[in-house]
């Protein structure tokens, strides 16, 4: 295991999955044009996962700001297979660096994040790096209760009673890990961060490290439609790694408990939190925690409940480096 030394000329790999984000590619190509590790570390590779709108003509837009700033910039396709684990494979295939980082489309990386997420890495036992998730700031009172309860935060994951993992919106992997364990698996829809870790952990001798000041933000759910969706997903997840891996499936609640529950709030906490609010000691989130609580527990649950892991998605995907040219987008700019 040979140290990974920042100051040096070590390259490093960036790997974003994008599915229709023309909403998010600029601010997330301005994050990244911002990075202040020497670009001569850098390669970007952004993986076009069959998007449907303008994704990329912007990534072509994106190369030539790039190159204008002396950075490398790649577009890359992957229309076989809808999954951002898939897309990220197409991106590991064909990445050169030592060092491959992931992050979302809709992910903010902060100037320092790269840097900061590749320090750990001159400890030859590290084989993986998880940088913190932040929420983007957000009005609506959705987003407000996810950034309450710090519902993407690295630390709920790095504790894992299971095994601690680190989610890919903010991930460092060392390729020779990779190299030995296996790519994602590229049918997994949800859970493949997870598994990816789970496997480094339990079948090998690399650590993995939080590195607390290399920091995305992102944006949280702010519509109660988005929001279900989202927890009926960790539910799915929480099913698939069970016939995966054999992790504890969440416990269900029956009809009786919730009635408890909402009773509880209704009579018992609400009244004191409303004379804390107008006291100034509340807010108006501590309002209603508790019922937006329960409803994402209830909709992980029927997540959980309803999912069937497909039997594609048992398929680990194998380390190759595909010698293909990146396929260039569109020539026309709108």
């Amino acid at each position: 295991m040979t140290p990974i030394m920042v100051s040096g000329m070590t390259k490093v790999s960036v790997i974003i999955p994008i599915y229709n984000g023309e909403s998010d590619l600029p601010d997330l190509v301005d994050c990244l044009l911002a990075q202040t590790l020497p670009t001569e570390q850098v390669e970007y590779l952004l993986v076009d996962n069959a998007s449907r709108d303008r994704t990329p003509i912007l990534i072509q837009s994106a190369m030539a700001r790039a190159t204008a700033q002396g950075m490398i910039l790649k577009y890359l396709l992957e229309d076989q297979i809808q999954s951002s684990y898939a897309a990220r494979n197409r991106g590991i295939r064909v990445a050169t660096g030592e060092i491959l980082a992931f992050t979302d489309a809709d992910c903010r990386p902060q100037a320092a994040w790269l840097e900061k997420l590749m320090e750990p890495f001159t400890d030859p036992a590290i084989g993986l790096v998880a940088g913190e998730i932040l929420a983007l700031p957000g009005d609506s009172l959705l987003e407000q209760f996810a950034e309450h309860g710090k519902t993407l935060s690295q630390k709920h994951t790095l504790a894992h009673p299971f095994c601690p993992y680190g989610q890919t919106a903010n991930l460092a992997i060392r390729r020779d890990v990779l190299e030995s364990v296996g790519l994602f698996r590229p049918y997994l829809t949800t859970g493949g961060d997870a598994d990816l870790c789970w496997r480094v952990l339990r079948q090998t001798n690399w650590r993995i490290h939080f590195a607390s000041g290399a920091t995305v933000q992102h944006r949280h759910r702010a519509t109660w439609k988005d929001l279900m969706a989202q927890w009926r997903r960790y539910g799915r997840s929480n099913r698939y790694l069970h016939d995966l891996h054999g992790v504890a499936l969440q416990p269900e609640w029956s009809n009786r408990e919730y009635l408890y529950r909402y009773s509880r709030w209704l009579l018992k906490e609400l009244p004191i939190v409303t004379v804390r609010l107008l006291m100034g000691k509340a807010t108006r989130i501590d309002l209603v925690s508790t019922p937006l609580s329960l409803a994402c527990g209830r909709a992980r649950l029927q997540g959980q409940r309803e999912a069937q892991l497909p039997e594609a998605a048992r398929e680990i995907a194998p380390f190759e480096v595909l010698a293909t040219e990146p396929i260039p987008p569109r020539n026309s700019i709108d």
